[in-house]
């Protein structure tokens, strides 16, 4: 059997089975979205959300990008969380990372990943360099990649609470709160590593006084 048909062909035998352990399940989805959290989350295979923080179908809203970035010109992003926040009301907004990250890897080389890559890695390039002195000190490569990962999760929640989306809630509905984790490949372990609370104070000229 080809790969994709094995999908197919498991996807039929998983919907079964749900409908045997729960005749109303795919009914009560049907009807209702009513997740307390978004997740913005890094693209790679083995770090999918609701598997590793043992949550179900509609529990999470999920985006996930290569390295987990939250880019104030990313369209698709913004649209994933203003629609998260504005609609769905989530109450907490998680912007996870993990060790081993093959985009983080990649920007602290000086490889040309050609224009596209090369454009995306410049973001975390830029973390990188927010933070080139911590990290230089780190004379073993992994552990400074891990530390670069905590950073870069740091500073995509900081992002988030530059965005007007997320100071609107934040004046109005004092929601959501941002976390910052990692997770661990190694032990299936995820790692709170930064936070900010509704209403956090951040940066006055990324402030707007007008909402």
């Amino acid at each position: 059997m080809q790969s994709y048909k094995k999908l197919l062909s498991d996807n039929k035998a998983w919907a079964e089975k749900m409908l045997r352990e729960d005749p109303e399940y795919f009914d009560r989805l049907a009807h209702l979205q009513t997740p307390e959290f978004l997740w913005i989350g890094c693209s790679d295979s083995r770090v999918p959300a609701n598997q590793i923080t043992g949550t179900q179908p509609g529990e999470i809203f999920v985006h996930r990008n290569v390295a987990n970035l939250v880019i104030h010109t990313d369209v698709n992003l913004l649209s994933v969380l203003e629609f998260a926040v504005v609609h769905l009301k989530v109450k907490h907004i998680i912007v996870c990372g993990h060790y081993g990250c093959g985009g983080i890897k990649a920007a602290m080389t000086n490889h040309d990943y050609k224009q596209v890559l090369n454009m995306w890695l410049r973001n975390i390039k830029d973390v990188y360099q927010l933070y080139q002195e911590e990290l230089d000190a780190i004379e073993d490569l992994e552990k400074r990649a891990d530390r670069l990962t905590e950073l870069n999760v740091k500073e995509q929640v900081l992002h988030l609470a530059k965005t007007s989306i997320i100071q609107r809630a934040w004046k109005n509905e004092k929601r959501p709160n941002l976390h910052g984790w990692v997770y661990g490949l190694k032990d299936g372990i995820i790692h709170p590593v930064f936070e900010m609370q509704a209403g956090s104070p951040i940066d006055s000229i990324y402030s707007f006084d007008d909402l």
